[in-house]
C-alpha cells in the first residue's frame, strides 16, 4: 500500500463530498473547517484536462477518502477484477488509502443504476465476505463497508442489523456507519434507530456519513442526499458519538447543493457535536 502524503486524519474531523462544480472554488481556497474530501472513484478515474489537473492539485494538498458506487460487492456474478485493478491504480496515483463501498449490489446480467439490497441470508454473508477479501487482496488496503438504505428485503432470513454484523464479522472488515441510513431504514421498516445504532460494533467503525433525505410519506423516507440534515438525524449522530466515540464524519450533499458558506453551517455543527462529545468523555475520565 502506498503511503499517504498527508497527516493522519484526527478522529474529530469533518469532511465533504467533492463535486465537480466545487473545483474552481476549492482550488483557490478550502475552508479550515473542511478536513478531508470524499469522492466516488468512478466519477473521477477517467477525467483529464482541466478537471483532471484540478483534482490532482487538490489530492496533492488535502486528504481524500474514496467511496465507491459500482463495485457490486454482493452480486451473484463474478467480481470485475479489471475494475478493481483500475480502482487501485486511481488510489495509488492520488495516495488515497481509505476505500469504502456499499453493502449492496448493482449488477447481475447487466448493470443497474441503483443500489439493491443483498438478501439477508447466511449464504449471502459468506458470499459477500469472500468477495470483500478478494478486493482487499487486489487493492492492498482495508475494505470499509457501508450500511445502506433499502426499501424491500426479499428472501430475508435475518434482520438488517444481524446481517450487517454477520458480514463484518465474516469478512473481518471495517464499517462506514451511515447515520442517515439508519434513520431512513428505521422509518421505512419500523425499527428503533437507537437500538440499531447501539448494536453496531464500535471497534469496527472507520468513519461516519450524515446526510439529508426526502420524506415521500409519513412512513416512507427516500435517501437522496439532496436536503439539509434534520433534527432526528442530528440527535442520532450525537448518540453515535456518545455510544461509539468520535469518528471522522462526512457530510454528503449530492444535489440541491447550496453555496459553501451555507454548507459550512452543517459542517461546523458536526464539529460542535464532536467537541461536545470529546469534552463529555474527558469530564467522565477525570471524574
Amino acid at each position: 500500500m502506498p503511503t499517504t502524503q498527508h497527516p493522519v486524519i484526527s478522529r474529530a474531523s469533518v469532511g465533504l463530498g467533492l463535486r465537480r462544480e466545487m473545483l474552481d472554488e476549492f482550488c483557490q481556497h478550502v475552508p479550515d473547517a473542511i478536513n478531508f474530501f470524499e469522492v466516488a472513484p468512478e466519477n473521477w478515474m477517467t477525467l483529464g484536462g482541466k478537471y483532471g489537473r484540478q483534482f490532482s492539485q487538490l489530492t496533492e494538498q488535502h486528504r481524500f477518502f474514496c467511496h465507491g458506487l459500482s463495485l457490486s460487492i454482493g452480486s451473484p456474478q463474478a467480481l470485475d477484477i479489471q475494475f478493481v485493478k483500475n480502482i487501485k491504480q486511481f488510489l495509488d496515483a492520488h495516495h488515497i488509502d481509505i476505500y469504502s463501498e456499499h453493502l449492496s449490489y448493482c449488477s447481475g446480467t447487466g448493470h443497474m443504476y441503483d443500489l439493491m439490497p443483498i438478501p439477508f441470508t447466511d449464504d449471502a454473508v459468506v458470499h459477500t465476505a469472500k468477495r470483500i477479501k478478494q478486493v482487499e487482496d487486489i487493492l492492498e488496503r482495508p475494505f470499509i463497508l457501508e450500511n445502506v438504505s433499502f426499501y424491500a428485503a426479499p428472501g430475508a432470513q435475518m434482520s438488517e442489523q444481524e446481517f450487517v454484523n454477520a458480514v463484518l464479522q465474516e469478512a473481518d472488515c471495517k464499517l462506514l456507519l451511515d447515520v442517515n441510513n439508519i434513520y431512513v431504514n428505521s422509518i421505512n421498516h419500523q425499527y428503533d434507530a437507537s437500538e440499531f445504532l447501539a448494536a453496531m460494533p464500535s471497534d469496527r467503525i472507520a468513519y461516519l456519513h450524515i446526510a439529508g433525505h426526502y420524506q415521500e410519506d409519513i412512513d416512507l423516507m427516500v435517501d437522496t442526499h439532496g436536503a439539509d440534515v434534520i433534527d432526528p438525524v442530528w440527535t442520532l449522530l450525537q448518540q453515535c458519538y456518545q455510544l461509539h466515540g468520535v469518528h471522522p464524519t462526512l457530510l454528503e450533499r449530492d444535489f440541491n447543493i447550496p453555496k459553501t458558506d451555507i454548507l459550512l453551517n452543517e459542517i461546523n455543527q458536526i464539529h460542535q457535536y464532536q467537541n461536545n462529545a470529546l469534552s463529555q468523555q474527558l469530564t467522565l475520565r477525570n471524574a
